[in-house]
């Protein structure tokens, strides 16, 4: 029956004091680290630091009642930050409305695809998100997103659509940093480097217990903030140039439904559409490996609506596009939250923070959330993934290396496009040359294996041939030539049995192909038979007029095949075969 259109009716019949006491002590780890997320990320998307503070109320709220994870932590995340930049910077430009509005638009459009993508049951599109697209994505996202900081450590303006052409403006305005800026930026980054890395291991060496270590190495990020903000004030130095957050309007979004024109719409859709897909990807990975840690369950159609409704708030409250991040959902599992009203109470404590805390954020140095920024999409670079996907497995590392250079290069939008692209156009490839082998019998037993790698018994006049994969219009071509061919080149063949073990379906052209191979082989003098053909396949076949022009039989299984069709004739190792040479050696065949 699936989730309920209100997963929170579920959590909230059983919640009780401990489950309150737990999701409390998330929710206060999880705003200490938010606090500066939201304003960084705000920042990235080129919007004021208000709206990420409203980024991080009503949509975290809005998720706690559709969303079906009990431990996912919504808000501003930094690629979707960078993308929602990206787009709004080409709209504006174009001239389609102001910057707030349009970001409020873009999560609205966000919003309401996903829920509408939620309520068709479409969940599985993000399947064509391979993970090679993904890693390459999110690998060259980091480094477009940290690259795109260093302007606020140097406090310089950057220029330039891709990573080469703002490194370039970069370098070539090196000469004008401004000293003060670069030291407070660096020295937030090593400060949260040391924080991440090795505060923790010196804490506990000193004898701190684990789970206070746990909560001190998380507030690194206020800490830094608190302390620039101390050291700016007290030497002045926004008043010696040092860029500052400046003033941040106290007091709570106020609901507001922007009525953009429908050029504003139909520019934005496109993006809005790749942001919501990006977003679900990110969001339902996290989700579900932290519910497997605690044996629940996280339904995608469903995380397609939570995720939509926390958007739709986003684009009501003055916000921007959101998602559940990675970091800030581990940082909320491993913090003890146990249900959604985790993230209620995070909006709570969002909420005091902008309605009484927001003139605190005056002297807050810009370069302290660049800081922040690159430090937290470092973990994004994964080169770990990048070896491994080049040793394992060389048409992914293609995917993957058109995504980052399309990123990199052109923009995240056609990055995608390209990797998506070249992912279906390996698997049409692959799946265009199914693998196709001549089996025999493992001596002794009634299993059929590859002649190439096991020692296998044959018969001279049967040719039994696996192929694996199933049979549609763009590999069927490709199966009747090897057929074909095979019995070319065994003049004494007399059957062919095609071993249909590993095919799941059969599309109306393979069954044309299918008929092609029978009349060609009938013509030569060669009867053609199928085996161990499943039951979706042979409902097929029946329809259709194969089976009764079929030149031999449908055999349940290969070992019946070959005991009625090799008949008297000898059944002996093919010899000729390097497995079976290999095998005669005392050395064991290939696996």
């Amino acid at each position: 029956m699936g989730m309920p259109r209100l997963p929170a009716l579920v959590w909230l019949k059983t919640y009780d004091r401990t489950a309150l006491g737990d999701d409390l002590m998330a929710s206060v780890i999880v705003t200490i680290m938010l606090i500066p997320q939201s304003l960084a990320y705000a920042m990235l998307a080129g919007l004021p630091p208000e709206a990420g503070l409203y980024a991080s109320m009503l949509p975290l709220v809005a998720y706690a009642a559709f969303g079906s994870s009990r431990a996912l932590a919504v808000g501003p995340v930094a690629v979707i930050s960078l993308m929602t930049a990206t787009t709004l910077a080409e709209v504006v430009a174009a001239g389609h409305g102001s910057y707030g509005d349009a970001a409020m638009v873009l999560a609205l459009l966000s919003g309401l695809f996903l829920v509408l993508l939620g309520v068709l049951r479409m969940g599985f599109l993000a399947n064509f998100l391979s993970h090679a697209v993904i890693v390459g994505f999110v690998t060259a996202s980091g480094l477009l997103i940290a690259v795109g900081q260093l302007r606020y450590l140097l406090a310089v303006d950057g220029e330039g659509h891709n990573v080469f052409a703002m490194a370039a403006s970069l370098i070539t305005k090196v000469p004008a940093t401004h000293l003060p800026t670069l030291l407070i930026g660096v020295g937030a980054i090593l400060f949260l480097l040391f924080v991440r890395s090795r505060l923790g291991p010196l804490l506990l060496r000193l004898g701190m217990r684990p789970r206070l270590v746990a909560y001190a190495t998380r507030a690194g990020p206020v800490l830094a903030v608190i302390a620039s903000i101390v050291l700016v004030g007290a030497l002045g130095l926004a008043a010696r140039g040092v860029p500052v957050v400046g003033d941040v309007p106290a007091g709570l979004p106020s609901l507001h439904l922007p009525v953009p024109d429908l050029a504003l719409v139909l520019a934005l859709l496109p993006s809005a559409v790749l942001i919501s897909v990006v977003g679900f990807v990110e969001s339902i990975s996290v989700a579900q490996s932290l519910a497997m840690r605690r044996r629940q369950r996280v339904v995608p159609d469903q995380e397609l609506v939570g995720l939509g409704a926390a958007n739709l708030a986003a684009g009501l409250s003055g916000g921007f596009p959101v998602t559940g991040g990675f970091t800030r959902s581990v940082v909320n599992f491993d913090a003890g939250a146990v249900t959604p009203m985790a993230g209620v109470f995070t909006a709570v404590l969002m909420g005091l923070t902008a309605a009484f805390l927001t003139p605190v954020f005056h002297d807050l140095p810009k370069a302290v959330l660049a800081a922040t920024i690159i430090v937290a999409v470092l973990s994004l670079v994964d080169l770990g993934a990048i070896r491994r996907t080049w040793r394992q497995a060389p048409g992914d590392f293609a995917a993957l290396a058109a995504t980052m250079i399309g990123v990199l290069t052109v923009g995240i939008e056609a990055g995608i496009v390209l990797g998506i692209t070249v992912s279906l156009s390996i698997h049409l490839w692959r799946s265009s040359r199914p693998h196709i082998a001549v089996v025999g019998r493992v001596p002794g037993t009634e299993h059929f294996r590859n002649v190439d790698r096991h020692a296998v018994q044959v018969c001279a006049t049967l040719l039994s041939v696996r192929v694996d994969e199933s049979l549609y219009f763009a590999n069927a071509r490709f199966l009747e030539d090897r057929l074909l061919e095979l019995v070319t080149a065994r003049p004494e063949v007399k059957d062919v049995v095609l071993l249909c073990s590993a095919v799941n379906g059969i599309d109306g052209s393979a069954v044309e192909t299918l008929e092609s191979i029978n009349e060609r082989l009938r013509v030569a003098g060669v009867r053609f038979h199928l085996s161990e053909v499943k039951g979706p396949v042979m409902d097929t076949l029946k329809r259709t007029d194969l089976l009764t022009h079929l030149s031999g039989e449908v055999f349940f299984t290969q070992h019946d095949a070959m005991q009625a069709l090799a008949g008297e004739a000898p059944v002996e190792p093919d010899r000729d075969r390097p497995a079976t040479r290999a095998a005669l050696a005392g050395a064991p065949g290939r696996d």
